[in-house]
């Protein structure tokens, strides 16, 4: 995942520009939340989750319809501002929307069926309550802006909470958008606010605030760990979803030609800037040298340009920062499979497959976070699953083969959150995302996630006294 900002910078702007990544141009220009406006905020929040904890759970289940019918009715005015201000491609970017939606409707449902549970004991009655945290902090990435805000913010307020959403500076506009129509559908007032601003202030303020009882954050693996620091002092809950370097690993026995004609966006959607892209192409050996003849002409066909357009697959880059990132991995000369991507202004890199990296290869074992992936070769099962292993991370991962066995063995085998057999999906709002090892902790989306921004509490009730 991205970086949020670092937190030795000289002193902030009180405004944030955000460019369009398209074109580099300015597209709007956003106050910065200041420390004493956090302070505010919790205290207006914390007045707010009160009165919405104390609602009968049916009323807070239909505010939340409410408001998800309200982005129903204005998904294509969030999508255009997602494709402004995060360069995504139109047809993701109503998908994006249509999530958000998506997710309050399946978060309503949850309101009323976020019951306890009766344990049998001697000498009385033995019950369990969940109850709200208080107040949640989600700090959303700027690479899916809109989805990744709803995953924490949707669960946290059917649970009876209230939520301060601080987005990336870079992409503030679609949550600033969210906020107005939460109040429009009938949500009370600073229930669910949002901060935008700099990482290291309106951030760094949530994350160490007392009145603040979790914190959900979706960046990189380096500031998830400052936030778990952090908020170890207070003994404060934390979400993670950090980093990736997922594997994408075909067997010879596979369908060769779909797994080659699907490689290509498991890495290249949203152009890269994906913590579950299949960036670590695995290929048997056997097979090694077809696959690549199937894939050139799947990964020289992709459609890069202007995300507006209905046709393009893959748009720019979020920033000049981030492009410059992405082409320091890619070597000068370095042999493989390239697309191709518009000049001229904007953040704009090629699709690029390597085909001639060691395992040990930065780009190999970072995350690039951009358009490159790297073909590597193996050997059979288990050097499959050695090499997919062989990283820090383990978020996601694809596995394609025939062998209804081999794909059983080798998903219990992958050190991994989420896994697919002959597919590259990992998202889905009705069943729970996140990572092992450094690509984070915990898990959100799923049946489970309201009870996440709970706490249990045990109750005894003596039948004897």
């Amino acid at each position: 995942m991205p970086d949020q900002p670092r937190t030795d910078h000289p002193p902030h702007p009180t405004e944030h520009q955000v460019l369009d990544p398209a074109t580099g141009e300015v597209v709007a220009t956003v106050a910065a939340t200041t420390l004493e406006q956090v302070d505010t905020a919790v205290v207006r929040a914390t007045v707010a989750q009160a009165r919405w904890a104390a609602a009968a759970p049916a009323d807070r289940a239909r505010l939340l319809r409410r408001f998800a019918a309200v982005v129903d009715a204005h998904t294509e005015e969030l999508a255009r501002l997602e494709v402004s201000e995060a360069g995504h491609t139109i047809g993701n970017a109503r998908w994006e929307a249509g999530n958000v939606r998506d997710l309050l409707d399946y978060s309503a449902g949850g309101v009323e069926r976020l019951t306890g549970r009766q344990i049998p004991v001697a000498g009385g009655l033995d019950i369990t309550l969940l109850e709200p945290l208080g107040v949640v902090g989600v700090i959303a990435p700027w690479n899916f802006p809109m989805p990744i805000a709803a995953w924490g913010t949707a669960p946290a307020l059917a649970a009876g909470n209230a939520v301060l959403l601080k987005p990336a500076e870079t992409t503030p506009l679609t949550a600033l958008r969210l906020a107005e129509l939460a109040l429009e559908a009938g949500l009370p007032e600073h229930l669910f606010q949002v901060l935008p601003g700099a990482g290291p202030v309106a951030g760094n303020a949530l994350v160490e605030h007392p009145g603040v009882a979790k914190i959900v954050f979706t960046g990189s693996t380096r500031i998830g760990k400052q936030i778990m620091a952090r908020s170890a002092g207070l003994v404060k809950h934390v979400t993670l979803e950090l980093g990736g370097k997922s594997p994408n690993i075909v067997f010879a026995d596979s369908d060769l030609a779909l797994a080659a004609a699907t490689a290509p966006m498991a890495f290249l959607d949203n152009s890269g800037q994906d913590c579950c892209a299949r960036t670590r192409i695995l290929v048997q050996r056997e097979v090694h040298e077809r696959f690549l003849e199937l894939l050139a002409p799947a990964v020289e066909s992709v459609v890069v340009g202007d995300p507006s357009d209905e046709k393009t697959q893959m748009g720019p880059l979020i920033s000049a920062v981030q492009l410059e990132r992405v082409r320091s991995y890619v070597p000068d000369g370095a042999a493989g499979i390239r697309g191709s991507a518009p000049d001229g202004p904007g953040f704009w890199f090629p699709p690029t497959v390597l085909t001639d990296q060691d395992a040990g290869a930065p780009v190999a074992t970072d995350e690039v976070f951009g358009p490159v992936a790297v073909v590597l070769p193996f050997d059979d099962e288990e050097d499959a699953v050695r090499q997919a292993n062989a990283t820090e991370y383990g978020l996601a991962g694809s596995i394609w083969t025939r062998d209804v066995g081999r794909a059983l063995r080798v998903s219990r085998a992958v050190a991994a959150g989420n896994l697919s057999v002959n597919s590259h999906s990992s998202v889905r709002y009705g069943t729970p995302f996140g990572g092992y090892k450094q690509s984070g902790l915990g898990r959100e989306l799923g049946p489970d996630a309201l009870a996440a921004f709970t706490e249990t509490k045990n109750v005894f009730i003596s039948t004897e006294a």
